[in-house]
Formats: structure tokens, sequence, C-alpha cells
């Protein structure tokens, strides 16, 4: 985390290869741990760690050239870097102007905190949901 002349706190972050590279303005949300099949499967693992980010405040500083995406169902396209694989975001047409960054992009420290699962019946088998974090079935409630 670093401070622009302005004194916002910006936040950067990239890919595993170094050459996607982006800041974020402003503070983080609470990361939200999503179970669904989908993001288990894109991520590799047994959740994905997404930040919702205003669209607006998401700059991309290098590498626009090696993105690439992929809708992983309708609405719903997944943005990663086409030259190492790693993802970066996603975003749905049902809610324009948010991405979902991932939170594992970010550089550290990033001062997030986790904030909930959501997806949580579809949870992994193998990965316990033991921790006090708030669970939704499906979405929070509005």
């Amino acid at each position: 985390m670093s401070q622009s002349q302005t004194s916002e706190i910006v936040h950067l972050g990239g890919c595993l290869c170094g050459g996607v590279r982006y800041e974020l303005a402003g503070p983080l949300a609470d990361i939200q741990l999503c179970h669904c099949s989908l993001c288990r499967k894109a991520q590799g693992s047994a959740f994905a760690a997404n930040i919702p980010v205003d669209q607006d405040k998401l700059r991309l500083t290098s590498g626009e050239e090696l993105l690439s995406r992929f809708e992983s169902s309708p609405g719903k396209v997944r943005t990663f870097c086409g030259r190492c694989g790693s993802p970066l975001m996603s975003q749905a047409v049902a809610v324009p102007g948010v991405v979902r960054l991932r939170a594992g992009s970010l550089d550290a420290p990033t001062g997030a905190r986790l904030g909930f699962h959501i997806f949580a019946d579809s949870h992994a088998d193998w990965w316990p949901l033991d921790d006090k974090l708030p669970r939704y079935s499906e979405r929070p409630p509005a």
C-alpha cells in the first residue's frame, strides 16, 4: 500500500509474471470468500478471495495486451493474465461498474480483512469451514 500526493490510499497489484500491473484508489472492502464450484475451478483452490471494487477506481498501469477473458457463465466474465494464467478479476453484467478483484493479486501489505463466506453450502469437502466468519448459502442479503 502506498500514498499518492493527494493522500488517497493507493493499492498496487498484478499477476505472477509481473506483466499485468494495476493500481486501485481508495480503501478496500472486506474480502468475500466464494465457495461456488465455478470459483473453485477458476482458482484451482477451495475458494476465491474477492474484493468488490468500483471499476472507475481501478487503473491498469501495464499489460493490457496480456489480458485474456473468459465468459464462465452467461453474463460473468473472468479476466486473467494470458501469459502466466493468474486470475485477476471477474465482472458480472448484472452488477455494472463493479469488478471482483482477486485479493491474492494485491501487493502486500494491504490492510484487507476477511468479511464472510458466500456459497458456503458448496464448499469443497476437503476444506473445513471452521472459522467464525458469517456464512451465506448463496449471496448475502442486500
